[in-house]
């Protein structure tokens, strides 16, 4: 049976992209405990932006939206990877999508066509907000509005996180220590 969360729905503040979250993703998840029925609380730890836990979650969560989302993002990684191992001329990941989403594989190879790596990251996490908007549907005040609430916490918070001067120090460290790794052997 699907629960509907009027209270709690009606209580968040209403965020945009670009918005300085107004509480961290793990103050919501917390909040999500108090106000959600357990079942809808135990897919709170799928709901999280983390190619490793979409390839590991092949079956099914017991809720459509997460599996669809848990889909979405393996299909994005595996996208991806396929792309870094055709420019690199190297063997790709073997597996191949279940289902073809041409939305996702399409913002895939958008943001990796681009040449500045933070404004193929945005690309993407602006991908993404698009794509949860679309998930939820109709129902507002279904636990689906809650769970893409949380990941769009979660794609401010990574938004704010990104420091263009430090991402450049990190990228001249290891453009060196690949440089010095390839001198080394030779």
């Amino acid at each position: 049976m699907a629960h509907n969360y009027y209270y709690f729905i009606a209580s968040l503040p209403y965020i945009n992209y670009g918005d300085k979250p107004p509480v961290s993703s793990e103050e919501f998840r917390e909040q999500c405990r108090n106000f959600l029925t357990k079942s809808d609380a135990a897919l709170l730890r799928y709901c999280y932006y983390d190619s490793k836990l979409a390839m590991e979650t092949e079956k099914s969560t017991g809720s459509a939206f997460i599996d669809l989302l848990m889909h979405r993002q393996r299909i994005l990684g595996l996208t991806l990877a396929k792309l870094r191992a055709a420019r690199l001329k190297v063997p790709g990941p073997e597996e191949e999508a279940s289902q073809d989403i041409p939305r996702v594989i399409a913002a895939a190879k958008a943001a990796f066509d681009m040449d500045d790596p933070l404004a193929a990251e945005l690309s993407l996490d602006r991908a993404r907000w698009s794509v949860l908007d679309e998930m939820v549907g109709t129902n507002y005040f279904g636990v689906n509005n809650i769970y893409a609430y949380l990941m769009k916490l979660q794609l401010l918070e990574r938004k704010q996180s990104f420091n263009e001067a430090l991402g450049f120090t990190e990228y001249r460290n290891i453009y060196d220590t690949i440089l010095h790794d390839y001198n080394s052997r030779s």
